[in-house]
């Protein structure tokens, strides 16, 4: 089951704890362009799914507002590639 993720608008970022662990990716909003910054997942958390779940919340937020988003990210940017549905988001 995915974990649980919501957005924390005054941290500029999308998290989901498990486990007593933060994981997150950050993201910076201007105007209609979302971009994501940074996907931080802590080392007790990888290979469960949980930065793939972070950056289709992220995904699911940007399209849900009509709006393009900028992977920088290194894993937001694979996670897009590997995903083609989603590159109709990409600017």
């Amino acid at each position: 089951m995915p974990p649980a993720v919501q957005d924390n608008p005054p941290q500029h970022r999308f998290e989901a704890t498990i486990d007593g662990h933060l994981a997150q990716v950050s993201y910076r909003v201007h105007g209609n362009v979302m971009t994501l910054v940074r996907t931080d997942v802590p080392e007790a958390l990888k290979g469960q799914g949980v930065a793939g779940a972070l950056v289709q919340a992220a995904l699911d937020h940007a399209r849900a507002h009509a709006m393009k988003v900028d992977p920088v990210c290194t894993y937001a940017k694979a996670y897009m590639e590997r995903h083609p549905e989603s590159m109709a988001l990409h600017v």
